[in-house]
């Protein structure tokens, strides 16, 4: 169908890259095992988590649970929304953008439903995401007058990411840049006398 193409070809890229990465990421390294890409500053290290993305924890067994049930919920919704947005010629690159987003939780969807029953380890539901992306460009420790973190260690960028991650930040990212220009209401012009060219 017209409009659609582009953006499932956008969802099954990501979506591919994602999973052939944590597929090859998962049967051939093991946990805490890294590659350094680009010395300390670009770094492939496995990592797997059971919460959301940027490996944030979500509440035990139950939250596990809760937290899968959601996301189903949550891309099934998100889906919903790319379907509007193309039916009612939305501005292109914001649904790209969703696209985006939608291929990144379904990413991350397919690793906590399956992963657990796939790789023998849970049961389904209960998978954990796999994450691979460090990029601890600056490394430092906080100065003692600091509060709370005061003399600890600091480092940026902290969190291990995966692709699906990736595709949402940038997704979110993109439409908070361009906002005005994907949600600028069209101004109806108001007739007016001169607004046309009277004729005898």
């Amino acid at each position: 169908m017209k409009g659609y193409s582009k953006p499932i070809i956008l969802i099954l890229l990501i979506l591919i890259a994602d999973q052939v990465l944590k597929t090859w990421i998962k049967t051939n390294m093991f946990i805490g095992q890294e590659f350094h890409i680009i010395k300390d500053f670009f770094i492939i290290h496995f990592t797997e988590n059971n919460g959301m993305a940027f490996g944030m924890e979500f509440g035990g067994e139950a939250g596990k649970l809760a937290l899968s049930l959601f996301r189903i919920l949550a891309v099934g919704g998100i889906g919903y929304g790319l379907h509007y947005l193309i039916k009612h010629k939305y501005h292109r690159g914001f649904i790209l953008c969703v696209a985006m987003i939608f291929a990144g939780a379904l990413g991350n969807i397919i690793d906590s439903v399956f992963y657990g029953v796939i790789y023998g380890y849970e049961k389904l539901f209960h998978g954990r995401v796999v994450d691979m992306f460090y990029f601890p460009i600056f490394r430092g420790n906080f100065p003692d007058w600091f509060p709370v973190w005061a003399g600890e260690e600091f480092i940026f960028f902290r969190p291990v990411f995966n692709i699906a991650d990736a595709a949402i930040s940038v997704g979110v990212f993109i439409i908070l840049l361009n906002q005005k220009i994907y949600f600028k209401e069209e101004i109806k012009e108001v007739p007016s006398p001169n607004s046309e060219v009277i004729e005898d």
